[in-house]
Parts: C-alpha cells; sequence; structure tokens
C-alpha cells in the first residue's frame, strides 16, 4: 500500500544543511530541479508515544555504533552539541547542522523494525 515515508527538515539555512547531508553526512540524492535535493535515508521505523501536551513529530538518525559515528562526524568537523546519554531505551546524542538546528542520533537498546517486511 505504501512505497516510502517523506521526512521534512525545516531549515533556517537550508542549502548549507543540504550540502550538510550530501557531503558530510553522504546520502546519496535526486536533484528534483534547481538544486532542491531530495535524500535517500537509511531504512525507517515510526513509533507512537504518548504526550499530555501538544503534538509534534521529531527525527533520530539511528546507528548501530553512536560513539563510532560522533568519532567519523568530529573527523568531519562537527559539532558535538549533546554527548551520548543513556536513556534506558538507547544511547541519545545531537550534532549541530550548518544552520545551527540539532540533528538527533540514537543507538537503540531496543528491538528495531526498520528491517521488518511491510
Amino acid at each position: 500500500m505504501f512505497s516510502g515515508a517523506h521526512v521534512i527538515l525545516y531549515s533556517q539555512d537550508a542549502d548549507a544543511d543540504r550540502a550538510f547531508v550530501r557531503d558530510v553526512l553522504g546520502f546519496p540524492h535526486v536533484d528534483a530541479g534547481h538544486g532542491w535535493l531530495i535524500f535517500k535515508l537509511p531504512p525507517a521505523e515510526v513509533a507512537v508515544h504518548p504526550i499530555g501536551e501538544q503534538p509534534k513529530a521529531e527525527f533520530y538518525l539511528m546507528c548501530d555504533d553512536l560513539e563510532r559515528t560522533l568519532a567519523t562526524l568530529e573527523e568531519r568537523g562537527v559539532e558535538i552539541s549533546r554527548q551520548p546519554s543513556e536513556q534506558g531505551w538507547g544511547v541519545l546524542a545531537a550534532v549541530r547542522m550548518p544552520s545551527g538546528a540539532e540533528l538527533t542520533l540514537y543507538e537503540p537498546r531496543h528491538p528495531v523494525a526498520h528491517s521488518l517486511s511491510l
């Protein structure tokens, strides 16, 4: 029924953040025209969590080895904006994108669904 998911990250410097995703993170992409890049994501999953406030959406990039991923990104000049912290369900950290926005990374400690067939 579904062929994929499309995630949108809003940015105050979209060109710089697109270059970051292309050049630093190395995500393959297509050009939808005029430099408007759309990136292929790693396998994904979605979870629905309860919240007692205004509903929201969050985006995390999952890592098999968060420590190694952060070391590689630091070698590429990326600022680690939130150092790894154990959350019980996984280890959470964040890096700073060129626009100043944080990109959250985590190493799950729970079963993952992204490799299941639909």
